[in-house]
């Protein structure tokens, strides 16, 4: 499962909460795990449930999060496993057209000879949760009920809170807001700067499939690479440098040594990135109507354009492959979404859900008041930006087009660079100093000017196409007109610009704001003139969370106390912090009533050979298929190697690249997409339909074995291959 980019600012708030601990659903937060003991055990687990609750312990502690996938250590020096598609980023910017480690793939025989994942890599190990309800709590009330007040108090708080956090060199801290702001807790993880790629199989095997796979089922993708986190000699995080040493992690995973079968217990950890089971009726109904099928079709519109111009410049192919991945992905989701909406009438069932919520309510007479009138607020606050949705779409994506992202985003770094650092803007702060500097370095290698172009004609012309009420002054004055000719002139002027070089670009991201706003570079001069119309908007946009902070946690909580009387359990919807899932190896029917077995075959991989991408397998692969060297790893009860497996845990995007574990609490694969059935259950659980798809560490090994042999890795895993 790919990681869902979304296009917009616009926040789809959740109210986060679950209906139930069956097997299969629920993405619990690690301290609800002794409280589910019932529900973990019938469905298998052998573990104790407080074993799993012992975030720094074994298992736990060896999953780790990449800042949008997930992966777990397999070794004490260090290795990383994780999806090939998480890895894709790293890949891609070591690949040139000539040494393309997509197709070829990637095998670093030593330490000495693997590759930086890049200057932004990172993999986060979590040292600690620290509960801080009361203390954020109390620095919105000393604010009192001016909506930006509180806002800001809240960022104040945690900014101040994730400095002291990240006084000890060598952390990274963020605070979580839990079901809608009734909860906050801080996560304190070791940030590792330095990752390398350490094994990538060919794309014809990390990748089969492609786009045309991508959420489908059957399934045969060994997506699947490794990392490995380096250190300085001291044992602490550090830059890249040469000198750097594996880092020793206190816990990781060993490999399974019972083969998994159907009905076995499995379960997830991982760091999931957003769900929205329990977004309003009217915020649903948005996303249904307007934000899915705009998303999609602007996504769809940009990889026609890319892949034209790929055609017939292999650089545009390489440098927008990772672009193009999350655009195919993310377009993919949003339409599968919108078929499970109307297949299964989700606007149906959230109105009846959201309706007996309000009923209890207006039965409690005076105590539900306040409830109702969080809830009528929320819902005037997405009327109010609807208004302007279209609008915040084309202009932001405009602004992030490549040179004149990196011209918004360093004048902005300039205009915060002045203030105190405790004042800054979140993303412009001195902790965030190093991720701006390697963006900007790594830009040229996912940058063609040529294609920036298209892709800043694409957005200008959608924006010259704006309704009058959705214009913006600044932009309207910068642009000149509203007719092909204002369009094509605009361009010819961004055509001058610098920041395409690497030197320029670092050059300005020392400069001071009055460099900048003497600036001859026609990318720069068009920051400066948006600027203060950005942050109008951005203040705004504060407004409006101070109105939410206010109003949504009274509504959740009413929501919670509900399903609480029924006697239901809750959980909060995912926010990319740490979660577990369980359930089962299982197949399922599909609507046209064809059975589904929970694993595909060896065999089935050749038998997709067509000899073009994305289904032209490495013909070591099919040699190797044709002679039936298991390397012995088939399975007696399959008579085969399994590939993919099925199973109905509940997991999204940010849960790339989770260890799936058995109920021993060992490796047994890793989780990468959902079927086309189950991306709707982002909003409502499907438990009949929703599958995880994982690739089985057998098909990881045998690929290891004998497609693109990694001896090194496979002792160092503790499963050194059979002679």
């Amino acid at each position: 499962m790919r990681k869902t980019m979304l296009a917009t600012g616009i926040a789809v708030a959740t109210m986060g909460i679950a209906l139930s601990a069956s097997a299969g659903e629920g993405m619990w937060v690690p301290q609800q795990l002794p409280g589910i003991a019932g529900p973990l055990k019938a469905a298998g687990l052998k573990l104790d449930p407080k074993q799993l609750a012992n975030l720094t312990g074994d298992p736990m502690g060896a999953v780790v999060s990449l800042g949008g996938c997930t992966a777990s250590f397999v070794s004490p020096q260090g290795l990383v496993a994780t999806n090939h598609h998480c890895a894709y980023g790293a890949i891609q910017l070591n690949s040139t057209a000539e040494k393309n480690l997509i197709k070829d793939g990637f095998n670093a025989p030593t330490y000495g000879d693997e590759l930086s994942a890049g200057p932004n890599a990172r993999i986060y190990v979590l040292d600690e949760i620290t509960d801080v309800t009361a203390q954020a709590k109390a620095a919105m009330a000393a604010a009192g009920n001016d909506p930006l007040k509180r806002s800001d108090a809240l960022d104040d708080f945690e900014k101040k809170l994730t400095g002291d956090c990240e006084a000890e060199a060598g952390f990274r801290c963020r605070v979580y807001s839990f079901m809608g702001g009734n909860t906050y807790r801080l996560f304190k993880n070791i940030e590792i700067k330095d990752v390398r790629l350490a094994y990538a199989p060919p794309g014809s095997v990390g990748k089969f499939g492609g786009d045309i796979d991508n959420w489908m089922w059957p399934r045969h993708t060994g997506d699947f690479s490794f990392y490995r986190a380096y250190v300085g000699k001291d044992g602490k995080p550090a830059a890249f440098s040469k000198d750097n040493v594996p880092y020793q992690p206190k816990h990781w995973l060993k490999i399974a040594d019972k083969p998994l079968g159907a009905g076995d217990f499995v379960m997830v950890a991982g760091y999931p990135g957003r769900t929205d089971r329990y977004a309003l009726v009217a915020e649903f109904q948005n996303t249904q109507d307007w934000r899915y099928p705009a998303i999609a079709k602007a996504y769809k519109d940009q990889i026609a354009l890319v892949a034209a111009a790929g055609k017939t410049n292999p650089d545009i192919a390489v440098k927008y492959a990772n672009n193009m991945a999350g655009w195919n992905n993310t377009s993919k989701n949003y339409e599968g979404q919108l078929e499970g909406f109307a297949r299964n009438d989700v606007l149906g069932i959230k109105r009846r859900e959201e309706a007996a919520v309000l009923a209890w309510l207006r039965a409690q007479g005076d105590k539900g008041q306040a409830a109702l009138a969080a809830h009528a607020a929320l819902e005037a606050m997405v009327e109010q930006d609807k208004r302007t949705q279209e609008r915040d779409l084309v202009v932001g994506m405009f602004n992030r087009t490549s040179v004149l992202g990196t011209a918004v985003n360093l004048y902005r770094l300039a205009i915060e660079n002045a203030k105190p650092n405790a004042e800054r803007e979140s993303g412009y702060q001195e902790r965030d100093l190093p991720g701006i500097e390697g963006s900007l370095k790594q830009m040229e290698r996912r940058y063609v000017p040529a294609m920036d172009r298209q892709l800043q004609a694409y957005w200008l012309e959608r924006y010259a196409q704006l309704p009058t009420g959705q214009r913006v002054a600044a932009l309207d004055k910068w642009l000149g007109g509203s007719d092909k000719s204002a369009v094509d002139a605009a361009l010819k002027r961004l055509d001058g610009t610098t920041l395409g070089s690497t030197e320029e670009r670092l050059k300005w991201f020392k400069a001071d704001k009055a460099a900048f706003e003497a600036s001859t570079d026609p990318a720069i001069q068009y920051a400066v003139a948006v600027m203060p119309t950005m942050l109008q908007m951005e203040q705004q946009a504060k407004i409006e969370r101070g109105q939410a902070l206010q109003a949504r946690p009274v509504f959740l909580q009413a929501v919670a106390d509900y399903k609480k009387s029924k006697g239901e359990f809750v959980y909060p919807d995912a926010n990319s912090s740490l979660r577990i899932t369980f359930g089962n190896v299982k197949g399922y029917t599909k609507l046209d009533g064809s059975v589904q077995q929970p694993f595909t075959l060896l065999e089935q991989v050749a038998a997709k050979e067509t000899g073009a991408d994305p289904f032209d397998n490495p013909k070591a692969l099919l040699d190797a298929v044709k002679a039936k060297r298991y390397s012995g790893l088939a399975d007696k009860r399959l008579g085969t190697v399994p590939v993919n497996f099925l199973s109905d845990l509940d997991i999204t995007g940010g849960n790339s690249g989770s260890p799936v574990l058995d109920a021993q609490g060992k490796l047994v694969g890793l989780a990468f997409d959902g079927n086309i059935e189950s991306v709707s259950s982002n909003w409502v659980f499907d438990p009949v339909m929703t599958r995880m798809i994982s690739v089985d560490q057998r098909y990881m090994r045998w690929i290891m074995q004998e497609v693109m042999p990694a001896p090194q890795l496979l002792k160092e895993m503790g499963v050194a291959p059979k002679k």
